[in-house]
């Protein structure tokens, strides 16, 4: 999967949005998956509806959100055929520094893909 740039752009406002809201929930819950030995690799799954992947972490009813939150990690992705087996190494590999950078997996109606955002500086 590939980030289409002019689709990310649809979605920014809403997402950006969001994340000043979900940033520090989302950044532990990536510390604790790691800390914990679940994943070196935390993937949050971001959609508009419920969905069966990961472990609701933020509804959007909870905090008013647009987007729900699941976290999950890569291992799930895989085992779902999300990310092929073939691809894992290559995700690992583009994989961004978790602490620095959050890793969205945005699903909507005519968009689904990965998306990094930066965590805001303290």
């Amino acid at each position: 999967m590939n980030n289409d740039p002019e689709l990310n752009g649809k979605y920014l406002g809403s997402i950006s949005e969001d994340f000043v809201v979900v940033a520090d929930t989302l950044k532990e819950a990536s510390y604790q998956i790691r800390k914990r030995g679940f994943s070196d690799f935390p993937i949050f799954a971001v959609s508009k509806i419920d969905l069966p992947i990961g472990q609701l972490l933020v509804g959007k009813m909870e905090l008013a959100t647009h987007w729900n939150y699941h976290a999950s990690f890569l291992d799930e992705f895989v085992q779902r055929e999300i990310v092929g087996e073939d691809m894992e190494e290559d995700f690992k590999s583009s994989y961004k520094d978790p602490d620095e950078f959050c890793c969205l997996f945005v699903v909507d109606d005519d968009f689904t893909n990965f998306v990094y955002i930066p965590y805001p500086e303290d």
